[in-house]
């Protein structure tokens, strides 16, 4: 493994070491936690249903309440009414009070008259009479705690938090508990509050049951978000208004715990993850919290004016056996909240959206294995960049950062509206940006410095073009360390290039030159090819390398093609100039090869080296014995299809021992014309007919292309070896092959 690979790893490694910490919560990262709440808020918005839940409704206590029937608290009386119209008069299944009565009520006529009786009226038989005949008509707390019993209404008290005084302090009663001295029970980290605000035993002692309203576990930046179901008080388990409220209702269930390993017994160590009432389970965390199932905003579950109520005009359908809340929007009577769905938000409306959640079953479960789900999360992530970002381009990697971060937001949108379960968004998130962050830093910082020098050393070999589509895949690795690959070879020469250099001065000379080899680089660049270098008049490029092509040996025979059509046009520049005419012979070779930067301590050069190489220059001289422009080994014509070649003949060159064919490109296969293919038949034809001996057909037939094809000097020199052969037979079992003993 490279440095750069292990430089990734290190990167990811130390991203991911903070994100990991606040996952085990070790080390609290604020900023990360208030991105968390807007995200969850952003969930809860995107995913709310926006209907009403026709079991649940809220029985307001609003403006227009208190403006007719009078300012808050109403008298005892007035509540007995209410509870007794809800519940008998509507038909209303449960009612539950987000009110506590911790006090007698205010307005006891009661003890007015009672004092009166005693005091200065207490001769007055007359009055004793009238008082007592009125005394059950005063006694408004009696009447309403009449009304209470034998009806299915549960009262609200509030707990008081160890933090929210130094003192603790116990007023009126608690109901009874749902499960007593519970907190002999260490595998669940229940709330334990401090003290309580009750109602008073007459109340307490006439409704069914309690449950407390209050919120311990509110977000620090006091967003209602989860709620505690239990808190636990001098070893007994108190349930939550909601809670009881949905017990009440489903005919008083008892209440069951649901552990981690799904077993009851030897639960020690495990971790709480529902609560059940009967059929109903309830998912809560380690604490009872539950997350609160907001159905929409302010008033999507249906408001019943309470005055609408007591005179008999709301509507029967809204209360009739449902669960009815009492409470208040009323601003003036300060139980307004924030939520994520919204601001000003009745504190009664959050109990029924919780008591709605329980029983459709739509509240959130966060479980303490979602942590490792998280950790999962984070690993599949940091292996996915750091094994992709270095093999795409810096736009490839951008689109590829922005397509991981929408499929984290997307993916954990579905599993919360499709399955439920609220795993935190904000790490994994702000962990990917981050990552592609310092990945894409240390890329463009490191990496880039080293491809650009890379780039910068191919770049005197190599066309621009070329150059730039290595920056462009950064996923390949392009090295000047020796390699062997399949490759093809051009060598170019100028023909008696000695003898005319002699006519030019210097500076006729070197402008001569810069204007042979600009053009006949050009070409090769635009074929793909690398210059290997400047050997005076000679050229050597080769094909395949630093980007491997898998065409390299037809983008070499179209590039030596256009070389030569290039010099015609160079030399009517040159006839312009008075410089003498060039020709050049072009030889192709292709075969494996060894690449790489080679030479010594003093100087380095990036070329190739082998058999096939030495073939290719044996091929660039022996142009100039067949009278031809180009010649390209059998293997470079096998691997270039397109065109149409001639064989030339089979030749054994110094320092190979293995005869080979060699040929010379004629034109592109689809531009052959009738003429041509007719001419390459007779010279196949001719050359079947000198090795098979057969010499007056083969030099009849030599004769006849000579006088039609181009290749007049190739067939002038079969001619002549036609000749010899006559006088001098070649030796039992010729193969026809020719054999060059000078390079």
């Amino acid at each position: 493994m490279d440095t750069r690979r292990i430089s990734r790893i290190v990167i990811t490694i130390l991203v991911s070491i903070p994100f990991l910490m606040h996952n085990r919560s070790a080390w609290e990262w604020e900023f990360l936690q208030r991105v968390e709440n807007i995200l969850y808020d952003l969930r809860v918005q995107l995913t709310m249903p926006g209907v009403p839940d026709e079991r649940v409704v809220v029985l307001d206590l609003d403006d227009r309440s208190i403006n007719q029937i009078g300012q808050w608290p109403w008298p005892r009386d007035v509540l007995a009414d209410l509870v007794i119209k809800t519940l008998d008069g509507y038909g209303a299944a449960v009612m539950g009070f987000d009110i506590a009565f911790p006090e007698s009520d205010r307005a006891d006529d009661a003890a007015m008259l009672r004092a009166l009786v005693e005091g200065p009226l207490a001769d007055d038989a007359a009055f004793i009479s009238e008082a007592e005949r009125l005394r059950p008509q005063l006694e408004r707390d009696r009447i309403f705690a009449d009304a209470l019993r034998g009806r299915e209404v549960v009262l609200g008290f509030v707990f008081q938090g160890r933090s929210d005084a130094v003192t603790s302090v116990a007023l009126g009663d608690l109901p009874p508990p749902i499960v007593p001295q519970r907190a002999n029970d260490t595998t669940i980290d229940y709330i334990d509050p401090m003290g309580y605000t009750g109602n008073i035993a007459e109340l307490q002692s006439a409704a069914v049951t309690g449950g407390f309203f209050d919120n311990p576990s509110i977000s620090t930046d006091g967003i209602f978000r989860q709620v505690p179901t239990l808190q636990v008080y001098e070893g007994d388990l108190y349930p939550s208004l909601a809670l009881e409220l949905v017990r009440r209702y489903l005919g008083n269930p008892p209440l069951e715990f649901d552990f981690f390993s799904g077993e009851d017994s030897d639960r020690d160590g495990l971790d709480l993850d529902w609560l059940r009432l009967g059929e109903l389970r309830v998912p809560v965390d380690e604490q009872t919290n539950v997350l609160v199932p907001y159905r929409g905003p302010q008033r999507t579950i249906e408001y019943v004016s309470a005055v609408d109520v007591m005179d008999g005009t709301a509507p029967r359908h809204l209360l009739q056996g449902r669960i009815v809340l009492l409470g208040t929007s009323a601003a003036g009577l300060l139980d307004l909240r924030s939520t994520p769905a919204g601001e000003n938000y009745p504190g009664v409306e959050v109990h029924a959206n919780i008591v709605s959640g329980i029983l459709s079953g739509t509240i959130k479960h966060h479980p303490r294995f979602v942590q490792g789900i998280e950790v999962l999360g984070l690993l599949f992530i940091g292996v996915l960049v750091t094994w992709l970002l270095p093999r795409v381009s810096v736009l490839v990697a951008f689109g590829l950062g922005f397509a991981l971060m929408a499929a984290v937001f997307l993916g954990n949108l579905w599993i919360w509206s499709e399955a439920d379960y609220y795993i935190p968004m904000a790490a994994p998130l702000a962990f990917t940006f981050l990552l592609y962050v310092a990945h894409m830093l240390y890329g463009f910082l490191i990496e880039s410095r080293n491809r650009r020098q890379l780039s910068h050393r191919f770049g005197q070999y190599v066309p621009p073009e070329l150059v730039e589509e290595m920056d462009e895949h950064p996923e390949v690795e392009f090295t000047m360390e020796g390699e062997s690959r399949e490759m093809t070879v051009l060598f170019s020469d100028v023909r008696s290039f000695t003898t005319l250099s002699e006519g030019l001065s210097p500076k006729d000379l070197s402008e001569l030159m810069n204007a042979y080899l600009t053009p006949m680089t050009r070409v090769i660049q635009n074929r793909r090819g690398t210059i290997d270098k400047y050997i005076g008049d000679a050229v050597m490029a080769f094909w395949g390398a630093p980007l491997k092509d898998p065409d390299h040996a037809e983008h070499a025979v179209r590039a030596a093609i256009e070389m030569q059509e290039a010099l015609v046009e160079l030399n009517a520049d040159f006839a312009k100039r008075g410089w003498p005419q060039l020709a050049i012979g072009v030889g192709l070779s292709t075969g494996s090869m060894s690449v790489g930067n080679m030479g010594s301590e003093f100087r380095m050069a990036y070329t190739v080296l082998g058999d096939a190489v030495n073939l290719g220059s044996r091929l660039e001289g022996l142009t100039k014995e067949y009278g031809v422009g180009i010649i390209v080994s059998e293997e470079t014509k096998m691997q270039s299809p397109a065109y149409v070649f001639a064989e030339l003949d089979r030749v054994r060159v110094k320092g190979r021992v293995e005869p080979v064919a060699i040929y010379e490109p004629v034109m592109l296969r689809d531009q052959l014309s009738s003429e041509d293919k007719s001419n390459l038949l007779r010279h196949k034809q001719a050359l079947q007919a000198y090795r098979s001996q057969e010499w007056d057909t083969a030099e009849r037939e030599f004769f006849i292309l000579s006088q039609s094809d181009r290749r007049k000097g190739l067939y002038e020199m079969y001619m002549e070896r036609v000749n010899h052969f006559r006088k001098e037979p070649p030796p039992a079992g010729w193969d026809g092959v020719f054999t060059f003993t000078t390079k």
